[in-house]
């Protein structure tokens, strides 16, 4: 069967060089956390990679990333604008960016026509997750009467920067491994032995051990069609909150979904440690993760030969 990883790519900015953190050189022969994802999701299984950017990068995404990748998988590329919205509507004045992690996945509706996987460009997820997600993919289908889902499940203790607080999806899963709910949580970093974040409800029950969400989904076209739809009720309610600044995104599209009993999704474990830079702090770490996993052999030291 085949497959496709989705990689949102479109917040990486058009100064490629330093201060980018996507761009951000981590293995010994310039290999970008980028490069270990699509390794990963080609060793379980995954056969083609959409690459959601901005027009305006193309030509340094390109050279950068894209050109190398291009050798070993079969790879596509959607665009993401402000400007991109469906008849009808405007862009608010004095709105400048894109409409959010939604309306990204949205982008590939012309050319995602099987199973998918979704991740950010800039987040290290680790093997277990894209396996996991790939055999449930392959080994499940498309409902008639929901949309069949899956998520990678990451313990919340391995995901967090000692550099800062995070934002994360805190997830409430039931006793069949099914997600209930998921509440997007802000400023959400350890003190000693627990965990403090800006939200009073999930305040009151969050531990190092719970579940959360790396913005990496599994799930089928269907799911794209629902985002266009969604898309336009999204737009339609717009003026209900800050039209310059509100985004149509994926916790909270799937979040809705499970409100209305329209999803099921499997939440599926895995222990592997998540390594992203987001603070400037975090780039030494990175590296020596990285580092440290070539020398335990999980990967070559050069990973494209």
């Amino acid at each position: 069967m085949d497959t496709t990883l989705i990689i949102m790519a479109a917040g990486i900015g058009s100064r490629f060089g330093g201060g980018i953190k996507q761009l951000t050189e981590m293995g010994k022969h310039k290999e970008l956390i980028i490069d270990y994802s699509i390794y990963d999701a080609m060793e379980a299984g995954f056969n083609k990679v959409v690459f959601i950017i901005r027009k305006d990068i193309e030509k340094e995404f390109k050279e950068k990333i894209g050109n190398r990748i291009e050798q070993y998988i079969n790879v596509e590329y959607v665009y993401q604008s402000l400007e991109d919205i469906p008849k009808g509507f405007t862009v608010p004045e004095g709105r400048t960016k894109p409409w959010g992690t939604g309306q990204a996945i949205l982008c590939c509706k012309d050319v995602v026509k099987e199973p998918f996987v979704i991740i950010n460009a800039d987040d290290y997820y680790g093997k277990e997750a894209f396996v996991k997600l790939h055999d449930f993919l392959v080994s499940n289908e498309a409902k008639s009467d929901y949309y069949n889902m899956a998520m990678a499940g990451f313990i919340l203790k391995n995901t967090l920067s000692k550099n800062g607080s995070v934002t994360r999806g805190i997830c409430i899963v039931d006793d069949k491994e099914y997600l209930a709910d998921i509440y997007e949580t802000r400023g959400i970093q350890q003190v000693n032995d627990k965990i403090v974040c800006d939200n009073a409800y999930v305040q009151e029950w969050i531990t190092l051990d719970h579940k959360a969400s790396m913005n990496m989904w599994a799930g089928y076209p269907d799911f794209i069609e629902y985002l266009d739809k969604g898309f336009k009720e999204f737009l339609s309610h717009l003026s209900d909150f800050n039209p310059k600044t509100k985004e149509y995104l994926l916790p909270e599209i799937v979040g809705q979904l499970l409100k209305e009993n329209k999803t099921k999704v499997k939440v599926l474990e895995t222990q592997d440690n998540w390594f992203g830079i987001t603070y400037l702090e975090d780039k030494e770490r990175v590296q020596n993760e990285f580092a440290q996993l070539i020398e335990q052999g999980i990967y070559p030291e050069k990973l494209w030969k």
